[in-house]
């Protein structure tokens, strides 16, 4: 049955004021409409009174459902904004968060004062997004782009095409939880946003999250530090003499974090907070610079 463009925006709204604000409802309505019919707000706008193809209101009332089921819209979309750019998403990654931009910013600080051409790693890469946002805006460091899952490297691979970064960024499998493999050869500077979630915290995930996140990328062991010490553990003797180490982490374990950093010869630079005010990252230096 096909309907006006009108009419699905207003329905959609309408559902989704069920389990939203109105204008949280709007904006998704909105949103959904223009990715599944391909036109802007302001040829919705414009064609609020013409009839949608069957095509278009067949998505439409699926992706209403998927949200009203408490998928994600970056799930949806199959993208999200983050730093500036439009990535592509899927269940195999996180959904890129504004917390992360605290320790994206952290290493694009640190990044712009390394020696030429740095190498710089981002390990529990997901869908490649710190790594990518380094290399946008540190413009001769070379990136690498490093995950355990297969599937999360294939989207890392279609972000870094759709940002024309071949030349700079690659992928690699690797796994945090063991020894990082020779071949890798040296970083100058290795970041992190590796799975915090405790076991306690992974049974009071909302559904949103608990449902459709691969949980792969979320739990952290009994007390989610485990790829820290991993980490630390494993992937030291793949920076240089005085490379960095900067790590995400999750609310209430900066302490511990710094704690293990510091036990293992590594000295903490600088702790940084998030939007939310919330300390969410650590910049720290292993040994000394020969």
């Amino acid at each position: 049955m096909v309907k006006k463009f009108s009419q699905l925006y207003l329905e959609a709204r309408r559902a989704f004021m069920e389990i939203e604000d109105q204008q949280t409802a709007s904006l998704l309505a909105r949103n959904l409409l223009c990715y599944v019919s391909g036109k802007t707000q302001e040829e919705i706008i414009n064609d609020r009174e013409k009839y949608a193809c069957e095509t278009i209101c067949e998505a439409m009332e699926d992706a209403v459902r998927r949200i009203l089921a408490q998928e994600q819209l970056a799930y949806v979309l199959g993208e999200w904004n983050f730093y500036g750019m439009n990535l592509y998403v899927d269940h195999s990654v996180l959904i890129p968060r504004d917390d992360t931009c605290a320790v994206t910013a952290l290493a694009i600080k640190k990044g712009l004062f390394l020696d030429q051409d740095p190498r710089i790693m981002d390990l529990c890469t997901g869908s490649g997004c710190i790594g990518l946002a380094i290399a946008n805006r540190v413009k001769d460091a070379r990136v690498t782009l490093a995950d355990v899952s297969k599937d999360a490297l294939v989207i890392a691979k279609k972000n870094i095409a759709r940002h024309k970064l071949s030349a700079r960024v690659s992928c690699v499998q690797a796994d945090a939880l063991k020894p990082a493999p020779a071949f890798l050869g040296k970083f100058d500077m290795i970041v992190s946003n590796p799975p915090y979630i405790t076991t306690a915290e992974m049974e009071e995930l909302p559904a949103s999250v608990k449902d459709y996140e691969p949980h792969l990328a979320l739990h952290g062991g009994e007390d989610g530090l485990d790829f820290y010490r991993a980490i630390i553990q494993n992937y030291s003797s793949a920076l240089k003499p005085g490379g960095y180490l900067c790590f995400e982490f999750g609310m209430g374990q900066g302490d511990a974090v710094c704690a293990l950093l510091e036990q293992h010869g590594y000295t903490v630079l600088d702790r940084t907070k998030d939007y939310n005010d919330r300390e969410r990252a650590v910049l720290a230096q292993y040994g000394r610079k020969e």
